[in-house]
């Protein structure tokens, strides 16, 4: 009975560092994908930005523009 309970002990030790393992590799692939997930939120707020100004510089406003000749 007592090797039987080395030997479960051993798989369970052997199981636990696997998981151990993968846990590991988990956590650095979810702080990987954390890292480009901020990236691309500053990215987009950039574009965003971009895009306001676009919007600005090609927002035509009829005020602006000088009265016909005929007047």
């Amino acid at each position: 009975m007592s090797a039987s309970l080395e030997e479960r002990l051993t798989e369970l030790e052997v199981r636990l560092a696997f998981v151990d393992d993968t846990v590991h590799a988990l956590n650095e692939t979810v702080a990987t994908h954390d890292r480009l997930l901020h990236d691309l939120r500053s990215a987009m707020e950039r574009l965003r930005g971009d895009l306001v100004a676009v919007r600005g510089a090609l927002t035509h406003d009829a005020r602006d523009e000088p009265p016909p000749p005929h007047y």
